[in-house]
């Protein structure tokens, strides 16, 4: 088993120091073990739990429920309950694709209106300079 820095291990994983520094800080991350000389370590589990995490932000998943899933994780954790979690997180990410797409039709709807109608309406925001009354 390899034992890491924080330094070698942001290096392995891409991950800044500083952001393993806030995930241990905020219970996404086990706190490591430490050498009798108080510098901490890092074992290979660690690069696992961090593309975890690296994957879970890309999926969506906000620190808080990363930092869930991480303890639900460290547990047993049957597999229903897993399936649940990402199910949700589905549905989550479904009702925003949804509401995305009435922003983009919206938008191109916008862009098809004609010309004459979009001076007119950028003319009602228009406040007369004192010398046109």
């Amino acid at each position: 088993m390899e034992l890491m820095t924080r330094g070698e291990l942001a290096k392995k994983t891409g991950v800044s120091p500083a952001a393993i520094r806030y995930y241990e800080e905020h219970n996404i991350l086990p706190a490591p073990r430490r050498r009798s000389n108080g510098y901490r370590f890092y074992t290979d589990d660690y690069v696992v739990k961090i593309q975890l995490i690296k994957d879970a932000k890309t999926l969506g998943y906000s620190l808080k429920e990363i930092a869930e899933i991480m303890d639900m994780l460290s547990q047993d954790i049957d597999l229903d309950t897993l399936r649940q979690i990402v199910h949700l997180k589905h549905e989550e990410i479904e009702k925003k694709i949804k509401s995305l797409r009435l922003i983009q039709d919206l938008l191109s709807n916008l862009l098809k209106t004609p010309e004459k109608k979009v001076q007119l309406y950028l003319e009602s925001f228009r406040v007369p300079k004192q010398d046109d009354q």
